[in-house]
């Protein structure tokens, strides 16, 4: 012993034991004793080695080739053999507590847990004091799913050896099982404080870090772990998912190829870093990964889901659905599969199967809420009025008492601003957080050009291009630079051109990440971000989390409150947003003087020569029309439609023909009503200057209640159609009164559904009178402020400029009337 000094001795003999040499360890243990008969230390360890006292009764072991030759199929990734084998020495051997632990760890390997919790108990039996069995023991126990026993078996392997640090990492783990975090990350700081190297202790503690929220602080436990143990791959696996949760994409797809690099059939690395990649807008690389996932285990249904998710957003529609239906072939249940095959089936015009997808989401997920509302929504748009009893509820449930829902569907359903802002809070909190960069500090000289970027999937022939094309050819060069960023698909067409044309900076930013967008718009040093699209159909709202510039405005698209704190101010008008409504709307408002929405007064109308018969309509008889979209009309409407139908001899319908379903259920829902069916008359879809020349074929507007008449008000209204509309209270239920307003028509906006009816009948059966309106209508188109693009461009712009004034002298936003 003269060489050694007593921890020497005893780290010696430690190392004799896990090495499975228990002869040598016994031999130096009982020397160490000989020397020092006070040491407890040497003399518990020895206890634990079945000697009870330095000459006591010794515990029979095998043959130390015996234990080597285990040993040596264990390290060779042999388990079964390894544990058959020793099994077969208890016989001989029944009291050898070092065999039933060798029992333990070979069956564990082997994935045969009873048996190792057997093995592993019968060692802690025979030697109460033998730490390592108490241990693995806890080990299974939580891989068993028996959290409690669990950390029960950890608390005496501990007592036996305060400074276990491989005890205190797994008591970590039988906490954080039970879903205590707060004492798993006490015990792997225990485990780090005993052992500071202690790789798995580290990365675990940044497991539970993660799931705390303090994203942070996770990594740097996993940057200790891998400083520690670089060829790590878990703690790189790990990492990277935080990295993701932190919108960290290129970090986390770095982590996950370091991760597979060293363990190359890493499943879920491969398919998170699919999901980091899609996030980046990298969908070809981020399909790559997907499918390395699933070559490496076929079975796995989440990356089929995720591959059907990339492929979607890639408009391969066939190939999405491909994808959801092998997740649910896997995973019949996989609900969240069945709700975006839902989405992709909308996405190809399949309603009914669309439908029949979120109802079998539903079955499988009663609370999914998104489904729900998907189901719902699509019910209207093909116009299944046996739902509409249901909505109110749903509207006062969905999106409120749930989880958080897509909100734009909703908007039809019910007339509610309290409800809509309380949907959009918790949309924009749970679909984006907040996570801001800061911003530049604010300027000391003002620009003399303000630098306005809109933002936007719909610089192509759309409803927005109609209205703000005017709006962008108008602006004024000289105190304004135009900044345009497209992450739409549809790249072509006139309107594209010409927007093109209008802007000083057009950027495709389709293939950009929301984070790689906005570091493009930061770049540029905006100074105000225009939302074109809001809560609408792809959507790229969450970019202006970030920050985009010192102002950003909810414009146009979305109508209602986005509720998002990154957004100051939302676009509106004395008529659209009156005080009693303004409550319900989080960003600060930007009054325009007359209505909020622009229009072009360059707008072509076609010179056609057709003929009513040339759309099915009657030469002689009363045209009432709602080229709306047909989610809008609900059976409230309707039944006064088809009261007048019935009150106007001879009168007809016409209607948007959106899809077939609608169409067919509109004509049931007629004939249930005493109207023949065939005064229902649909309109196809046409080119955009055909459609505003065939509005002269209708006499009267009739608008829809909950959702509005929006940029179909404005068509008939500029093709000299007068519009009827009954005012509501949220938003989009006060749209097309913001445009009779504007337009001089004040006289066509009624409050209620009897005023509604009653001033319809009456144009309808006053030729004298509704001509009146016309004639009304013919001279304002041309000089009212609704259609007067230049002066709208103008007040437009002074709202910018103020706002932007206010952010100068370095106030907060507050509402602005622009005079």
């Amino acid at each position: 012993m003269a060489k050694l000094t007593v921890d020497q001795a005893l780290r010696r003999a430690n190392s004799h034991v896990k090495k499975g040499e228990i002869e040598q360890a016994r031999s130096l243990l009982q020397a160490l004793v000989g020397a020092f008969p006070n040491n407890q230390r040497a003399r518990a360890e020895l206890a634990k080695l079945g000697v009870s006292n330095p000459g006591g009764i010794q515990i029979r072991h095998p043959k130390q080739e015996q234990l080597d030759a285990l040993i040596f199929l264990y390290n060779q990734a042999k388990f079964a053999e390894a544990a058959q084998r020793a099994e077969q020495l208890t016989n001989e051997f029944p009291n050898s507590f070092v065999l039933w632990n060798i029992v333990g760890a070979a069956n564990k390997a082997s994935g045969v847990l009873a048996k190792a919790e057997r093995g592993f108990r019968k060692a802690a039996e025979i030697n109460p004091d033998y730490a390592d069995a108490h241990n693995n023991l806890g080990v299974v126990l939580k891989e068993l799913g028996r959290p409690e026993e669990a950390i029960a078996a950890l608390q005496r392997a501990l007592a036996i050896r305060p400074d276990y640090a491989d005890a205190c990492n797994n008591m970590g783990l039988a906490l954080k099982a039970q879903g205590k975090i707060g004492e798993a990350i006490d015990a792997y700081q225990r485990a780090v404080k005993i052992k500071p190297d202690h790789a798995e202790a580290n990365s675990n503690m940044g497991n539970a870090l993660q799931d705390q929220g303090m994203l942070d602080e996770a990594i740097a436990a996993y940057r200790r772990a891998l400083a520690i143990r670089p060829e790590y791959p878990d703690a790189l696996y790990n990492m990277g998912n935080v990295l993701q949760d932190q919108h960290k994409f290129d970090e986390a797809v770095a982590a996950y190829q370091r991760a597979v690099r060293i363990k190359p059939d890493h499943t879920e690395a491969h398919n998170n870093m699919g999901n980091a990649l899609k996030a980046r807008g990298k969908l070809d690389d981020a399909i790559a990964a997907y499918q390395r996932a699933l070559s490496i285990k076929p079975d796995h249904a989440k990356a089929y889901y995720n591959l059907g998710n990339a492929l979607q957003d890639q408009g391969k529609l066939d190939d999405a659905i491909g994808a959801y239906l092998s997740a649910l072939k896997i995973k019949p249940d996989y609900a969240e599969a069945l709700n975006n095959m839902g989405n992709a089936l909308q996405n190809q015009g399949n309603f009914a199967d669309a439908i029949a997808a979120y109802r079998d989401a539903l079955a499988r997920k009663p609370d999914y809420a998104s489904a729900e509302v998907q189901m719902l929504h699509l019910k209207r748009h093909i116009c299944d009025f046996s739902v509409s009893g249901a909505l109110e509820e749903a509207a006062a449930r969905l999106g409120i008492t749930s989880g958080a829902v897509p909100t734009f569907g909703l908007l039809s359903w019910v007339d509610n601003p309290g409800q809509q802002l309380s949907r959009s809070r918790a949309w924009a909190t749970e679909k984006y957080g907040q996570s801001s960069l800061p911003l530049p500090a604010r300027p000391t000289v003002r620009s003399k050009r303000l630098k306005v970027g809109y933002f936007s999937a719909d610089f192509h022939d759309h409803a927005t291009m109609f209205l703000t094309i005017g709006l962008l050819r108008e602006h004024d060069s000289a105190n304004f630079e135009l900044f345009a960023y497209s992450y739409g698909r549809n790249k072509s067409g006139d309107w594209r051109k010409r927007a093109e044309g209008y802007v000083d900076h057009f950027l495709d930013v389709v293939d950009h990440s929301d984070r790689e967008m906005a570091d493009l718009a930061r770049s540029h040093g905006l100074d105000i971000a225009i939302d074109l699209k809001g809560y609408t159909t792809h959507t790229r709202s969450g970019v202006f989390q970030f920050r985009l510039a010192p102002i950003q405005i909810n414009y146009l698209g979305y109508p209602s409150t986005m509720g998002a704190d990154f957004m100051d101010y939302i676009l509106g008008d004395p008529v659209l947003i009156p005080e009693d409504q303004r409550p319900f709307y989080s960003e600060k408002v930007i009054y325009l003087p007359h209505s909020y929405m622009p229009n072009d007064d360059q707008r072509e109308i076609a010179d056609t020569d057709t003929k009513r018969a040339d759309f099915g309509l009657p030469e002689d008889a009363f045209v009432f029309c709602c080229f709306n979209n047909n989610y809008k009309i609900s059976p409230r409407e309707f039944d006064i439609w088809m009261r007048l139908l019935n009150e106007v001899d001879g009168s007809v319908l016409w209607l948007l023909k959106a899809n077939e379903w609608a169409e067919q259920n509109l004509r049931k829902e007629a004939e249930q009503r005493g109207v023949d069916s065939s005064r229902l008359v649909f309109a196809g879809m046409v080119p955009h200057a055909e459609h505003l020349a065939r509005h002269r074929h209708a006499d009267l507007f009739v608008d829809t209640f909950n959702c509005n008449a929006h940029t179909t008000a404005s068509d008939a209204l500029w093709g000299g159609l007068p519009v009827v509309t009954k005012q509501g209270k949220q938003f989009a239920a006060r749209v097309a009164a913001s445009l009779l307003a504007a337009v001089g028509l004040p006289e066509l906006i009624t409050e209620t559904e009897e005023a509604y009816e009653s001033l319809i009948l009456e144009l309808a059966t006053q030729p004298g009178k509704l001509a009146g309106i016309k004639a009304k209508l013919a001279e304002n188109r041309l000089k009212a402020p609704l259609f007067d693009t230049k002066h709208y461009t103008r007040d437009f712009e002074h709202g910018l400029q103020q706002a932007y004034d206010l952010y100068f002298s370095g106030r907060k936003p507050e509402d602005i009337r622009v005079t």
